[in-house]
């Protein structure tokens, strides 16, 4: 389908925030981080807020022209670790975990938890694009506009010769992005007494 996409900015924040909060609510991966649900809706926003202003800082925000849907992506150069290491607990990527639990829900562990077990399973070695979310309104799902959203930038990957990755969170994302032409790589991450991530790659296609 065709969907008018933009490039978000700071001036986007909130409806952003509004739309990862409305999507990932339900999230098996939202759950698992904030298991009660009233206090998930109470503080699953400062989360997504903290993502957003990463990717708005150092990666860029793909947004449908009405609001809809968003992709926050991250160029990942050959030498770097987006997210740090999951042993490295002294390193700068260790920090930052620790920051936004601090910032988001100090109490909560899981939330330094899910950005330390996710950074350790990324792969490192090659240059790759990184879609660290993405999130359609619950009212517009089933629209074809996420594809249309990663379509666009695995389009340039292809054309460009760059792979790209992500963490799946659930089935049914998963069998969205094989049919993209990702593969899994490695093993399924099993959070602790929760629910399964799939890391997935794909290289660049002609």
């Amino acid at each position: 389908m065709g969907v008018a996409i933009r490039t978000a900015d700071e001036r986007d924040r909130e409806l952003v925030v509004r739309l990862l909060d409305d999507a990932f609510q339900d999230d098996p991966v939202s759950s698992w981080v904030f298991p009660d649900p009233a206090h998930r809706r109470a503080t699953h926003p400062r989360l997504m807020a903290a993502f957003l202003d990463i990717v708005l800082a150092e990666g860029r925000v793909d947004l449908a022209e009405d609001g809809s849907a968003c992709a926050l992506w991250l160029s990942v150069p050959t030498d770097a670790h987006p997210e740090g290491d999951e042993g490295d607990a002294q390193g700068d990527e260790g920090d930052d975990a620790a920051q936004m639990r601090e910032a988001v829900d100090p109490d909560n562990e899981r939330v330094e938890l899910i950005a330390r077990l996710t950074a350790g399973i990324h792969p490192s070695g090659r240059a790759h694009e990184y879609l660290w979310m993405i999130a359609v309104a619950p009212g517009s799902q089933g629209q074809g506009l996420g594809t249309a959203l990663v379509q666009s930038v695995l389009d340039r990957c292809d054309r460009e010769g760059t792979a790209a990755y992500l963490e799946a969170s659930s089935a049914r994302s998963r069998t969205l992005y094989e049919r993209l032409g990702f593969d899994h790589l490695d093993r399924p991450l099993d959070l602790p007494d929760g629910p399964r991530m799939w890391p997935m790659w794909r290289e660049p296609q002609n």
